[in-house]
């Protein structure tokens, strides 16, 4: 097969945006203006430029007041019959509009000194607003009075995510103005997607894509293809952001890769013993991934990957056989779970699996007493400890190595960037040109699409084959209306000396949110079922009095436990056989699909009951069903991401991922294999383009792609 044609980019490097962009620049913008717009993500013009319309009115089509219905958003337009301010301290102006076809009332609140003059009888107006039903007639509450210009007939009307204080009229007029600024050239916002890729993909430039996002023409089949991201124009920009997130990906990787780190030897003495003496045989993709992370730590710059592996896979060997072949090299290895439940788990695990080597791993959590946490600490720092075990904890200022060369970090996206490069750092040289090796786990499936563009940083590894022997959870869908058929079958799970867990979304009841709270779940089960021993954990729980808990239901010490969503991840009991998840409807499916895991961990066929609110709606019959249909947790989190967004899927808040603001991992997914090829050319050949779309699009957030 002939080789694709290489993209020829021009050489000339672009320059970066222009000065001039200060939003205290424009008109009407003081220091309030500016934190308002702050709150949405605005902090200069460029910003506004970005800020992207949720959708857009035809304001120029005119809708006869005879013709109007309640709840009806439209543009209307007649002479003011008759206006007055009501008594009272709010100025609300009231005024009576009539056209050819009849009458409708508008009521304006807060009217200002002289509104009283502008609405005279006679005097002609055009408004849009939304009606609604006072009585027997229809008004419209404060609409919006159009000018000649924003009457414009041959154009859309923008609306835009707005703020408390930066209403629509407003952030309409400053966005205006920066896209006049930028026009007249009073504002230098150039053109930094290569000549050759805006001809070959068919973009407009990045003005003409500016004009038509702010002022569309009322075309047919404009608004939907903008509002829905097919648009020319939308995709140039989504175009332009992805390729500024994959260079700063890009760049993040090459900054590490700058870095040395340990060598370390093939080895294999310990390696080969801990294997023999498994008592099962690693699958497949557990022997693949531990062979492609092996190959990693035997070079001299350091790893960066990420193992994904579906719930049960069996990500805590990969671990384990890599903290081996660190130690048997002679370096310390820090394993950081999020919460202390699973940092003990893990501590027991390797506990089990390494003790018979002459290995301890020392566990370093905020649970641990005055006395054996100073013990945890000394051995540490004399290095008598090769595998640390933690929390949060490893973070700290107290906590020193003698020589970290391995970084694991499990349930990555939990953690903030931050925590994860301050532990990272524990094992620079006193150079600073020499790092540890880092290892990051999820079982959180990551679809293809996201991975490619939100982790363009790490080398990625999937075990994607579960140890044999698991029997697939059975997985039913019933309205909470027969909840106490559930409750029976608790009861006789009890009796067979099995456990389960019955997961509520919320810790307290709210009448805003129709969600059954954990604390009136666990009453009720308590009330209904007085012969079972009930316990319940949330996350407001102080961690210590959380993991004791925990741990006695892990003991057999109660046989049903009242949870919130604390226990997604880290908690293995194989006694546990049944997982009840109260209103399922509410959970994303990667969620429910991790909850479904903790159960299915022994010998006795599992269940999950996903327990929802009728009426269920036809997504969410769809969502559940597909759970029930499969267990295969790429294809949910394909679903998840369909459904959801990739900022729900990864966990933008805890991992930093900077937010997109055009651009739709899922939606534009068909671009990323020529942003991909794009930004591996400008990186060779135009660095300084390169730098100046990271500083348009990502700015100060560039260091999230550091893990």
């Amino acid at each position: 097969m002939p080789e694709k044609p290489r993209r020829r980019l021009s050489s000339s490097p672009s320059a970066p945006d222009g000065a001039g962009a200060s939003l205290t620049a424009l008109r009407g913008v003081g220091p309030r203006v500016a934190e308002r717009l702050q709150r949405l993500g605005v902090r200069d013009q460029f910003d506004l430029l970005l800020h992207r319309p949720l959708r857009y009115q035809d304001r120029g089509f005119v809708r006869p007041v005879a013709q109007l219905e309640e709840n009806e958003e439209a543009t209307i337009e007649g002479r003011v019959v008759e206006s007055h301010l009501a008594p009272g301290p709010r100025r609300m102006l009231l005024c009576r509009l009539a056209d050819d076809s009849g009458e409708i009332s508008l009521r304006f609140f807060n009217a200002p000194p002289g509104w009283l003059e502008r609405f005279r009888p006679g005097a002609l107006l055009r408004c849009h607003g939304e009606t609604r039903r006072v009585g027997f007639a229809l008004e419209m509450a404060h609409p919006e009075l159009l000018t000649a210009g924003e009457a414009d007939e041959d154009a859309l009307y923008p609306v835009y995510p707005a703020t408390e204080g930066m209403h629509q009229s407003r952030l309409r007029g400053l966005i205006r103005q920066a896209l006049d600024n930028l026009e007249q050239g009073r504002l230098a916002f150039p053109d930094l997607l290569p000549d050759e890729v805006v001809r070959e993909e068919g973009f407009p430039s990045v003005l003409d894509a500016l004009r038509l996002i702010h002022r569309p023409p009322r075309e047919a089949g404009v608004e939907a293809a903008l509002c829905e991201g097919r648009h020319p124009a939308v995709r140039r920009l989504a175009f332009e952001e992805l390729l500024a997130q994959q260079l700063a990906l890009r760049e993040a990787r090459a900054r590490m890769r700058r870095f040395t780190a340990p060598p370390m030897g093939a080895g294999g003495r310990l390696f080969d013993e801990w294997l023999a003496g498994l008592p099962f045989r690693p699958t497949a993709a557990q022997q693949r991934v531990l062979e492609e992370v092996r190959g990693d730590l035997s070079r001299a710059q350091p790893m960066l990957r990420l193992v994904q592996g579906d719930v049960g896979s069996g990500k805590t060997l990969v671990a384990a056989g890599a903290a081996l072949h660190a130690i048997e090299a002679g370096w310390q290895v820090a394993l950081m779970a999020p919460t202390g439940l699973l940092a003990e788990q893990h501590q027991r695990n390797l506990t089990g699996w390494l003790t018979p080597l002459g290995l301890a791993p020392v566990l370093l959590s905020g649970t641990l007493g005055a006395r054996a946490r100073r013990e945890a600490l000394a051995r540490v720092v004399s290095g008598e400890a090769p595998l640390v075990v933690g929390t949060h904890a490893l973070f700290q200022d107290a906590v020193r190595f003698a020589r970290l060369g391995l970084v694991i970090v499990d349930e990555q996206h939990r953690f903030g960037v931050h925590q994860r490069l301050s532990l990272t750092g524990k094992g620079e040289d006193e150079t600073g040109g020499q790092r540890p090796h880092q290892l990051v786990m999820t079982a959180t499936p990551i679809p293809r699409t996201l991975a490619m563009s939100a982790y363009a940083d790490l080398d990625v590894s999937v075990i994607d084959e579960l140890p044999p022997g698991r029997t697939p959870v059975r997985t039913v869908a019933i309205a909470d209306t027969r909840r106490e058929e559930v409750m029976e079958r608790l009861r006789a799970v009890a009796a067979e000396g099995r456990q389960a867990y019955w997961v509520c979304p919320l810790i307290e009841e709210s009448e805003a949110v129709q969600a059954q709270a954990a604390q009136v779940a666990a009453q009720m089960l308590q009330e209904s079922l007085p012969e079972l021993r009930i316990a319940l954990v949330h996350g407001r729980l102080p961690g210590a009095e959380k993991d004791a808990v925990m741990n006695a239901f892990k003991a057999g010490a109660f046989d049903v436990l009242v949870a919130t969503t604390v226990i997604e991840v880290g908690v293995d009991v194989p006694n546990a056989s049944v997982m009840v998840i109260e209103n399922a409807e509410r959970l994303g499916l990667a969620q429910l699909h991790q909850l479904r895991g903790r159960v299915g961990r022994g010998a006795a066929q599992s269940s999950c009951v996903l327990m929802y609110r009728a009426p269920l709606g036809e997504r969410g019959r769809a969502r559940l069903g597909l759970l029930r249909e499969t267990h295969d947790g790429f294809r949910i989190a394909e679903e998840d991401l369909r459904m959801r967004g990739p900022g729900e899927v990864l966990g933008t808040r805890q991992t930093g991922l900077a937010r997109l603001r055009v651009a739709d991992l899922l939606r534009d997914a068909d671009l990323l294999p020529a942003v991909r090829e794009v930004a591996d050319r400008l990186l060779a050949r135009e660095p300084a383009r390169a730098e100046a779309l990271i500083a348009r699009w990502v700015g100060d957030a560039r260091d999230y792609g550091k893990v």
